[in-house]
């Protein structure tokens, strides 16, 4: 995604607008493998085993490649950091649509 290095922006410490760096940060950890509705945690509790039907954990037919659910871009994690108090203000994930296109809030 393009995106400007710097912006003038609103900063709540500075109570004025400031010029603000724009740096993208990852989107965070993995899941833990043991969260509800995980499938290692319904395995580990013994469901989808054995004989007979499995239901939704036995085999599903082979997707057709145009019946997959992609998303068509990603959401991006936007730190912005004020260049006078040198404090940073994070905006969680934004889905843009355009490349270049960075929604100020």
């Amino acid at each position: 995604m393009k995106f400007p290095k710097e912006t003038n922006r609103y900063c709540p410490h500075c109570n004025k607008k400031t010029l603000h760096k724009i740096k993208l940060v990852g989107t965070g950890g993995k899941r833990g493998t043991l969260t509800r509705g995980s499938i290692s945690r319904a395995k580990k509790r013994g469901l989808g085993r054995g004989i007979g039907n499995k239901g939704k954990w036995g085999s599903k037919p082979a997707v057709s490649k145009f019946k997959r659910k992609t998303k068509t871009n990603k959401k991006t994690n936007i730190m912005y950091t004020c260049q006078t108090c040198k404090k940073s203000k994070y905006r969680q994930g934004r889905r843009n649509k355009r490349t270049g296109k960075l929604t100020q809030e």
